[in-house]
């Protein structure tokens, strides 16, 4: 119930991703099923009902990326402060995040199976009932289980996954986490460098917080003598040493540097590999072809290399990113570039896998183009559902991300506008931004997609 509510009383923006949500979701589902339609109308070909099976993973994959971004930018399920006191701890919002998604794709499965039946003739009512009958098998009976089956999919790994990349964690450093936890003097948590006495404690502005007083600023007269001072009694006051030493902050007061993404060395690797399995493959004169979508051919190895490659640009996006940020900065910058610069290599890691994926995709969907016969056989619906699908599934993640490393940087934006930064400067900043990706990963995408469709025009 309360996702439910969450849901309804969330902004149209919010409601805009979760309906894109829903249609990824509806896309697949009904690859899916038209994977089950092949299948029953073919029964004795199982190996091309599980080479279609095999070829909507990739749809699988796209919506599963999009729903984790989306659920990544849900306002109503981000931490407060507060929601702890009434039962929304990290645990309970991470929940509240998976059950969205799952609504959200089970909504687009729910599509998907009406509009599957109505294509097969199974439901009337609408203009286009029954127009796939002969290839969705029509004159069988649909096996439900293995449809519910299917169109469960989409909704149980969504929802694993956002549960998964959500969950709670401890964010302190390793060095805090290695320290037992254990109870200090009245109920403090935590333990000191050097042990004190319990008369210690009793010694008048022995431990004053910093923040207490400005330093340099001399003491009140009228505040300096206590009632036992005026009194007669002796008081002991904190050595400067003993003030100096509490009044200090300490290494671990002080913010982390973000490091940079080590997934580059890693990316470029898997990357190299890939295109030495594609160039390997070329020299394969024999090995038996595997139907690829879009009525090409390839060996076995093309498909791995071709993997290979689009995972090697997914690890090493954020690498990229950061090394286009850090070189847009150097050679004595400007106010204007390193801003651009600074905030590239502080979002990295936010937005880096997502356009690595996007390269990735550009650069198979060009390879394809380039490889395309036009007297060969014809690009189908369902190839071209898919590829739709996928190249949409994966801009709107890259946008997803792009407006939530906006939200993450909101705070900077506000005191930069405070100090009397102008918006065109910051404008400014976001068109170098992307032209300097844009300078970097658009030669990168093409050099990868002439290397990716070079063992199959050869």
């Amino acid at each position: 119930m309360l996702a439910l509510r969450l849901m309804r009383g969330a902004r149209p923006a919010v409601q805009l991703r979760r309906l894109l949500v829903a249609l990824a979701s509806a896309g697949t589902g009904f690859l899916l099923l038209c994977a089950l339609g092949h299948a029953i109308s073919h029964p004795g070909d199982p190996s091309g009902a599980l080479l279609r099976l095999a070829w909507c993973l990739t749809p699988l994959a796209a919506t599963v990326h999009l729903a984790l971004a989306v659920a990544r930018t849900d306002p109503g399920t981000r931490p407060r402060p507060g929601l702890a006191a009434i039962g929304l701890g990290p645990a309970r919002l991470m929940a509240v995040s998976a059950t969205t998604t799952a609504l959200s794709c089970t909504l687009g499965s729910l599509l998907a199976l009406l509009f599957f039946l109505h294509l097969r003739g199974d439901l009337t009512g609408m203009p286009f009932d029954g127009a796939a009958a002969d290839f969705l098998a029509a004159d069988v009976p649909l096996p439900w289980p293995a449809a519910l089956t299917l169109l469960g999919l989409v909704p149980a790994i969504a929802s694993a996954t956002v549960g998964y990349v959500l969950r709670p964690r401890d964010d302190r450093p390793a060095s805090a986490k290695r320290q037992a936890r254990s109870y200090g003097r009245f109920g403090a948590y935590g333990r000191t460098a050097a042990r004190e006495t319990f008369g210690s404690y009793g010694r008048f502005r022995a431990h004053r917080p910093a923040g207490g007083r400005a330093a340099g600023a001399a003491p009140d007269p009228a505040r300096a003598r206590t009632p036992q001072a005026r009194a007669g009694e002796s008081t002991l006051t904190a050595t400067p040493a003993e003030v100096s030493q509490t009044e200090d902050l300490g290494p671990e007061a002080l913010p982390t540097p973000r490091e940079a993404p080590k997934g580059l060395p890693w990316g470029i690797a898997v990357l190299a590999a890939g295109l030495a399995v594609e160039a390997y493959a070329n020299r394969q004169g024999t090995a038996a072809a595997a139907p690829l979508p879009g009525g090409l051919a390839g060996t076995p190895s093309v498909l791995i290399g071709w993997l290979l490659t689009a995972v090697g640009l997914a690890v090493a996006g954020p690498g990229l990113t950061h090394l286009c940020g850090r070189l847009l900065q150097s050679t004595h910058p400007g106010a204007l570039r390193l801003l651009a610069g600074r905030v590239l290599m502080s979002e990295a890691a936010r937005i880096g896998r997502p356009l690595g994926i996007v390269c990735a995709v550009t650069s198979g969907i060009y390879a394809m183009a380039t490889l395309y016969d036009p007297t060969g056989p014809e690009v189908g619906p369902l190839t071209t559902l898919g590829l739709l699908l996928v190249t949409s599934c994966t801009i709107a993640t890259l946008l997803t991300a792009a407006v939530e490393a906006k939200h993450a940087r909101s705070d900077t934006t506000a005191a930069l506008l405070r100090l009397g930064a102008p918006a065109t400067m910051l404008r400014s900043a976001a068109a170098l931004r992307a032209g300097a990706l844009l300078a970097l990963f658009g030669p990168l995408t093409l050099v990868v997609a002439e290397l990716a469709a070079l063992p199959l025009t050869s």
